[in-house]
């Protein structure tokens, strides 16, 4: 299904929610890997987002450049892992849902902070996006990005070699009166324009250390300074730490989605969920937006 048509025929777009906790709890490894080794797996969980009322889905691709990849010592192929991601996406959707393709960071940090040029970063994204773009996606989102310059890298990467909607999704550390901030110290606003003037058709905040109704006001920073729709994508809550100093997430679902519809009242129009949140958070998102 073409993206903006989509966006277009609905008041609220509805996305997945957290793709490694769930393929873990059905017994595979997180990361794209699994969709050579796990595919059946992979499909699962897609479906069962699409089944609690996913409009939209992301592949399982998040990450799979050639920077983050050959960093961590993931032994595979960046087209065919990214391929794989978009086929098992594809065949979960059908015609009636969206396939968004995944781009991460690189894990790796610009110079003069770390040791990557912008033109290193920008055409380690260049192969994951073409990858992802002659499999057939639907559009991009450029996601979980804490420097707004590696944002740019990868949101003109996607946006000046291909004819398709690309989302740039920024990961926040905590707000203040004016907004929300990175740990790069990047500001909410300063980030809207970043990913604007590279080319994003839509602006995004995902995953981070607030909870859903505190993404509101990152909502609120976007639209004071652009006009582009905004997505939002929390985390089932705030993190908190396990015996073994694990993270994990317990917000529950009819919490999370009134978290969520702040943010839809401060203007957000696509949302979805990212780390802790699962099939059942989509749909209590799903129901309140079909209730507005």
């Amino acid at each position: 299904m073409g993206f903006m048509k989509l966006v277009a025929d609905r008041r609220y777009v509805v996305f997945d929610g957290a793709m490694g906790t769930q393929l873990v709890a059905r017994g595979a490894k997180p990361g794209g890997m699994s969709n050579i080794e796990s595919p059946e797996i992979v499909t699962a969980v897609h479906r069962a987002y699409i089944e609690a009322g996913a409009n939209a889905i992301i592949t399982n691709t998040f990450c799979m450049n050639p920077i983050y990849m050959k960093a961590q010592g993931i032994n595979g192929d960046v087209t065919a892992i990214n391929r794989a991601g978009v086929e098992i996406a594809r065949k979960a959707a059908g015609d009636s849902v969206a396939v968004i393709g995944d781009i991460g960071p690189t894990g790796e940090m610009l110079k003069p902070v770390g040791t990557c040029t912008e033109e290193e970063m920008y055409e380690s994204f260049l192969v994951q996006a073409r990858a992802l773009a002659e499999a057939g996606v639907d559009a991009f989102i450029i996601e979980t990005m804490i420097d707004n310059r590696e944002a740019a890298c990868a949101v003109m990467a996607c946006a000046k070699n291909f004819n398709l909607p690309v989302i740039g999704s920024m990961t926040y550390a905590t707000v203040v009166r004016g907004g929300g901030i990175t740990t790069m110290g990047h500001k909410a606003a300063d980030n809207a324009a970043a990913l604007e003037k590279a080319g994003a058709s839509f602006l995004g905040s995902n995953c981070g250390d607030l909870d859903p109704a505190e993404v509101a006001v990152v909502v609120q920073s976007y639209k004071s300074v652009s006009s582009l729709p905004v997505l939002v994508e929390p985390n089932a809550g705030k993190p908190k730490l396990d015996d073994n100093d694990k993270a994990f997430y317990d917000m529950k679902p009819s919490d999370f989605a009134a978290g969520v519809r702040a943010c839809i009242d401060a203007g957000a129009t696509l949302a979805g969920g990212c780390c802790g949140t699962s099939p059942d958070h989509i749909r209590a998102i799903a129901e309140m937006c079909a209730a507005l």
